[in-house]
């Protein structure tokens, strides 16, 4: 048996290597496939739909906010990865009666290395866990600098709702060189108005394409309401954390980058 100590302070006790794990949040079900744990995932959420090839392997057990005990039960995990924001408390507390719950907390970039390194130490995946690591900050020494272009990246729509402070998404915003003026508001993901829009004196405006679908019908939508204001739809799955972050370099350098027009 292991005893270590997750994200939150909470002392985690388990049979290690585990051999039969739930992983609740798709960032890390994505990254935990990429470091070799094909055949240790038994199970995940309905949103964990990366890698497209593998995935349909382990057992659906819900969503991410809300699960199916049964067939948690069914599986008899070891394991069960979890997240701060992504998964509730009241998700962590019923199952944490039952198995081993080991809690992340991804608050900004710093937050993912320790993710990755810790993922590899409770599967035994070091190697391939500090491989991936080393690659993501490879490509991330090449990210464009937008040079201080204020955005507003939104996630929802009725009612607006943008990313704020101590966010992930934020932390990747602000090494590419922008200024988010909503980090000032409260919360880690703000209710904003059209007015709260047109006060921030932004260049760009991001649409993200998940949680929310925006598509080109609210590009234009904004493009009416602030027409000195650039709307861009961004494919959302590449402001995840984790693997993801070895695709979004290339993408954030061609969308960014020179070409563009942004900088």
């Amino acid at each position: 048996m292991q005893r270590i100590t997750d994200h939150l302070g909470r002392t985690v006790t388990f049979s290690f290597p585990p051999k039969r794990i739930i992983s609740l949040v798709p960032a890390i079900t994505e990254t935990m496939y990429h470091i070799g744990l094909e055949q240790e995932i038994v199970g995940r959420t309905r949103f964990c739909v990366h890698p497209k090839d593998k995935v349909k392997q382990a057992e659906n057990i819900g969503g991410t906010k809300e699960i199916k005990l049964d067939r948690i039960h069914a599986l008899k995990p070891d394991l069960i990865i979890a997240e701060k924001e992504e998964n509730t408390k009241e998700i962590v507390e019923t199952l944490e009666k039952h198995y081993p719950v080991y809690v992340f907390e991804i608050t900004g970039m710093e937050d993912v290395i320790r993710m990755i390194n810790d993922l590899g130490n409770i599967t035994s995946r070091t190697e391939k866990s500090s491989n991936l690591v080393e690659q993501i900050q490879s490509e991330f020494q090449t990210l464009p600098n937008v040079s201080g272009k204020r955005v507003a990246y939104v996630i929802w729509k009725k009612p607006y709702m943008v990313v704020g402070n101590h966010t992930f998404i934020q932390s990747l915003l602000s090494k590419m060189g922008f200024i988010n003026p909503f980090t000032e508001m409260e919360g880690r993901y703000p209710v904003v108005s059209e007015v709260d829009f047109k006060q921030a004196e932004l260049d760009y405006i991001l649409l993200a394409t998940e949680p929310y679908p925006f598509r080109q019908i609210h590009l234009e939508e904004f493009q009416a309401l602030l027409p000195h204001v650039q709307p861009i739809i961004v494919d959302g799955e590449m402001f995840w954390y984790g693997a993801k972050m070895i695709e979004a370099a290339p993408y954030f350098k061609k969308l960014f980058g020179e070409k563009s027009g942004i900088v």
